[in-house]
């Protein structure tokens, strides 16, 4: 390889890179840790470097020239390839010490991780916890976090799964709301309930239906994505919401709605890492200290 051929400093692509994908120097520096003057510095080297012109600026925002859109995807190859290096290292790590990022949804951080987090704590002081808390799945392969507990099996051959357990989900809701609908013998008589749904698609509603339910999306006038906001809206008797068992019946307020038509579906629970990322002794450790914890909860 001829490396005279490369004249511009790695972590000047890098820049680039991640000011192309977030679109504004502000949002970029966030996410790499840095300054916006010392992120727009290594932008305009990287253009000094190469004599191109890389963005334009459009009102707040900055758009990639011809130019920059043809190094693009040279820039996310080198990007993803660094990646690739950054996992390797990590797996090869021997020590008990540094940082594991986890991520989780909004239930599983607030209902489950705690405790599990705190005696983990204890017992590695010198394992530093990360937890993203997010309704999404995060991206493992792109280091979005290193280990995932998620409520599906992944499909990548590099990702490692084990499955901790399965979720019961029911409907919850407060005394005083079920004590106002009729009595519900089967499904089709849920046709006055309010349910707290999570968007406007039709996907739960279809799911329910082929089970014999009734809905529609008169039965969703309240929505919201926030998990810990359903619940709070829940417990001022605003609707029922879809909640697990293991978090549900620990709320005082609340009780399980229709016990007697069973549970709404079940959902297994998946501990994934990327198979890189598990030979790296602090974050095998996590994974399996979540693994054997996360028994008391089934």
């Amino acid at each position: 390889m001829n490396w005279t051929s490369v004249n511009f400093d790695w972590n000047h692509i890098r820049a680039f890179l991640v000011t192309a994908e977030e679109g504004t120097l502000s949002a970029a520096a966030k996410s790499l840790g840095l300054t916006q003057p010392t992120l727009s510095r290594q932008v305009c080297a990287l253009e000094a470097e190469l004599s191109l012109m890389l963005f334009e600026r459009v009102g707040q925002r900055l758009v990639l020239t011809s130019s920059g859109l043809e190094l693009l995807a040279h820039a996310r190859e080198m990007g993803n390839a660094a990646l690739g290096l950054s996992l390797a290292a990590t797996g090869q790590s021997q020590q008990i010490e540094g940082s594991v990022i986890i991520s989780a949804s909004e239930l599983t951080a607030a209902y489950m991780l705690p405790k599990i987090i705190a005696k983990l704590r204890r017992e590695e002081p010198r394992i530093e916890i990360e937890v993203v808390v997010t309704n999404e799945a995060s991206d493992l392969k792109r280091r979005e976090a290193d280990i995932a507990i998620r409520s599906f099996h992944p499909k990548q051959n590099d990702l490692i799964a084990k499955k901790l357990g399965e979720e019961v989900i029911w409907f919850y809701g407060t005394l005083e709301y079920l004590d106002q609908l009729p009595p519900i013998t089967e499904y089709s008589e849920l046709k006055e309930l309010q349910i707290i749904g999570f968007d406007r698609s039709n996907s739960v509603i279809d799911l329910l239906n082929k089970q014999g339910w009734k809905l529609s999306k008169d039965n969703f006038s309240l929505l919201t994505s926030c998990q810990l906001l359903q619940l709070a809206l829940c417990k001022e008797g605003q609707g029922v919401i879809f909640f697990p068992e293991q978090m549900g019946d620990q709320e005082p307020s609340l009780v399980r709605a229709f016990e007697h038509l069973g549970p709404i579906m079940r959902l297994p629970i998946w501990l994934v890492c990327h198979q890189e990322l598990r030979t790296s002794r602090r974050v095998r450790r996590v994974f399996d200290f979540i693994a054997t914890e996360f028994q008391e909860y089934w």
